[in-house]
């Protein structure tokens, strides 16, 4: 089985390259974060034709998570038990959405940013992934692939110059803790011994063709899950603004080959 995740940076924008994604690379499961838009807006007749079985979890513009698959689509779970909340008033936001796919047990996370370190969403970031952690202990025993953006670089390999992050998310002490929280626990991260490289590129002053980029999106698999992985790569040619036609999302898939 095929797993994917991507962090595609407005669905309806992009739906012509998920449609040429999936089939380029014979996909099973593809999950998808910052898909911005509700179910109803969403064009989703190609993929439907393609085969595949789609779950979405989107409220308006921001955020918004999906998982497509051809394997099965069952017990669909929009959220995770406990899930923190953020705004005013206090709401739950499209950030994470499970169902069971061949057999597996995926969930399509969208980690909040952060913004800031002295910034309220940051702390809603540590605890939303504290809550995660919480919950994802009781997924352990099954197959249970946690995917997405997770909006953490874990070591400092995973930024291109962490100097200019000094004061910035994503590379703070409390973020790696809480990421390295998941592994403590059990959960190993399957895509790095594959394929190290960066996940994602801003837009801003030629990041990709400099590769000035960020390792941010992940697969974390449970013992019995990762013990299938025979290899995982990063798709660079869909982050490329050369490779295809459209502009890209300013992340590259995540691709995971099951056993």
């Amino acid at each position: 089985m095929r797993i994917a995740t991507w962090n595609v940076n407005s669905l309806r924008s992009r739906i012509d390259r998920v449609e040429a994604f999936v089939q380029r690379h014979d996909v099973d499961v593809l999950a998808l974060q910052e898909t911005k838009a509700r179910e109803d807006q969403l064009p989703l007749m190609g993929l439907q034709a393609l085969g595949y079985e789609i779950a979405v979890a989107g409220l308006n513009q921001w955020n918004g998570v999906a998982l497509l698959s051809r394997v099965g689509l069952e017990d669909v779970e929009v959220g995770f038990a406990d899930m923190q909340p953020y705004g005013d008033p206090a709401a739950a936001e499209a950030r994470a959405i499970g169902a069971t796919c061949g057999g597996v047990r995926i969930w399509s996370l969208y980690v909040p940013n952060g913004r800031k370190p002295d910034d309220p969403h940051y702390v809603y970031k540590l605890d939303w992934l504290a809550r995660l952690r919480a919950t994802a202990r009781g997924w352990l025993d099954g197959e249970t692939a946690l995917v997405g953006d997770w909006n953490i670089c874990p070591t400092d390999d995973d930024v291109f110059d962490v100097t200019q992050f000094a004061k910035s998310t994503h590379v703070t002490p409390p973020e790696r803790a809480a990421f390295q929280g998941f592994l403590d626990d059990g959960y190993a991260e399957v895509t790095r011994a594959h394929d190290a490289g960066y996940t994602y590129w801003d837009y801003y002053r030629q990041r990709f063709e400099r590769d000035r980029g960020l390792k941010i999106d992940f697969v974390l698999a449970s013992p019995a899950l990762a013990s299938r992985v025979s290899g995982a790569f990063v798709d660079r040619e869909e982050r490329d603004p050369a490779g295809f036609a459209g502009a890209p999302s300013d992340h590259a898939p995540v691709v995971v080959d099951l056993d």
